[in-house]
């Protein structure tokens, strides 16, 4: 399993360091450029969340029809464009242009859709928990790297390796990535997105993921913008924003994995969910109302932490909570929908700053906050699935149709491999008891 995700994550991990690397300096920066507003410096920030959510769908419709690798090669070429763009402003409207096209470069949710067709169902959700993990290792390692060469080297720098990172990817695209198989979906084999959010734990993840990323571009307008402003009384430096975000990396690292362990082994992401809204709830608040530095980034280092527990597991819940024909569907939907409020997040946070202050911010943040604390008590934590492959040869498919179990999941056609795939609930329903209704 890891020689097939591995590459995948790294194209995927790759790609958001080059977005994350801007992220901790953007704003400040930004601020910088000719026509700059705190708007527009709200929009830019969040600016490639808004294509990549226009660009999702259409994206993932041509994954399927022309195949996953030519998307992805399409999708990095974009990229490319859109990054030595960035690299080359010399103002605000520019710098805009060249953040949309970055995100038009629409891969976020192939790359998911790929990786659940290379790897057996029992095995994804360790599959998606490891590319959640490696783009959290990314953001971790942008949160250290991005402050300090963008103090010496300046924001077009950041964009230069970016667009590096995008050759690199497509590179390993095209010598480490298998060509997936064909797989036919029959069981319930029609999927509207009604189904996805009708289904209470598919929505509250789709939610989650909103929200999560929405506030990550709500805190990377802010913090260099609170800490550099004099008006906001901390005056720091571009040069010391590492010192900010360094300490937030570390401990953000120490706790995705345990955060992760606990989520994944012990089957408990909803007690991890919980306890990481918590945190950005404490987070928003010392931001708001810090009155020493020293407060203000343990604001930052909460926020860390909360984003990175989190992340490892949010892919790898909504591929569980959704059927196999789903799967797609519903991660694109919950990238759509992350993308959107990414973008959100970003220009909200630009217009507060215009015309509001941080703790008339900081308190809206908590309110929203806590109602969606509220909302993840409803959510249950997954049923453990075990899965039966039989040779599809063996099985007898008018049996097969007709099946029906209260405690079978779902089945599925792999044709790649002539393998019929039936998950179940091993607690609750025997092996021999689904071969014998099926089996010629």
């Amino acid at each position: 399993m890891f020689k097939t995700v591995f590459p995948l994550s790294a194209i995927l991990s790759l790609r958001f360091f080059g977005l994350f690397l801007v992220l901790p300096v953007l704003s400040a920066y930004a601020l910088d450029l000719e026509g700059a507003t705190p708007f527009l410096v709200g929009v830019i920030v969040g600016g490639y969340a808004l294509t990549q959510a226009i660009f999702q769908v259409p994206f993932g419709t041509m994954s399927d029809r022309l195949g996953r690798k030519p998307t992805l090669l399409l999708g990095l070429v974009i990229f490319l464009i859109g990054s030595i763009i960035c690299a080359l402003s010399t103002d605000i409207y520019m710098l805009m242009m060249g953040r949309f096209l970055q995100g038009a470069g629409a891969i976020g949710a192939v790359i998911p859709a790929m990786i659940s067709d290379l790897v057996n169902e029992e095995k994804r959700g360790k599959a998606m928990a490891l590319m959640g993990g490696s783009i959290a290792i990314s953001f971790a390692a942008a949160m250290a790297i991005g402050p300090v060469i963008g103090g010496f080297f300046g924001l077009a720098s950041l964009f230069w390796i970016t667009a590096v990172l995008a050759i690199l990817s497509m590179v390993i695209l095209f010598t480490n990535v298998p060509t997936p198989p064909r797989i036919r979906h029959i069981y319930h084999s029609t999927t509207t997105t009604a189904d996805i959010l009708k289904d209470r734990n598919l929505l509250a993840m789709i939610i989650t993921n909103a929200m999560q990323k929405g506030l990550m571009t709500v805190a990377f307008v802010l913090i260099p913008v609170l800490l550099i402003q004099p008006e906001y009384g901390f005056g720091w430096d571009k040069k010391e924003l590492w010192q900010a975000y360094v300490p937030a990396m570390v401990l953000g690292l120490l706790a995705m994995g345990p955060a992760a362990v606990f989520g994944e082994k012990f089957n408990k992401p909803r007690e991890i969910f919980l306890l990481s809204i918590v945190l950005f709830i404490v987070s928003f608040t010392l931001m708001g109302f810090a009155s020493e530095g020293w407060q203000f980034v343990l604001g930052v280092v909460s926020f860390f932490v909360a984003f990175n527990m989190m992340e490892p597991l949010v892919q790898s819940m909504i591929s569980k909570y959704a059927r196999v024909h789903q799967k797609g569907a519903a991660l694109g939907i919950a990238n759509g929908y992350a993308y959107l409020m990414t973008f959100i997040g970003g220009a909200a946070a630009g217009i507060a700053l215009q015309y509001a202050g941080r703790e008339t911010l900081a308190i809206v943040l908590i309110v929203i906050t806590t109602l969606w604390l509220l909302w993840t008590f409803k959510m249950t934590n997954p049923h453990r699935y075990a899965h039966l492959y039989l040779p599809l040869e063996h099985v007898d498919q008018e049996k097969l149709n007709a099946l029906e179990h209260e405690h079978i999941a779902e089945w599925y056609i792999n044709e790649t491999e002539n393998v019929v795939a039936v998950k179940y609930r091993k607690d609750m329903v025997e092996e021999e008891e689904i071969r014998a209704k099926i089996i010629h």
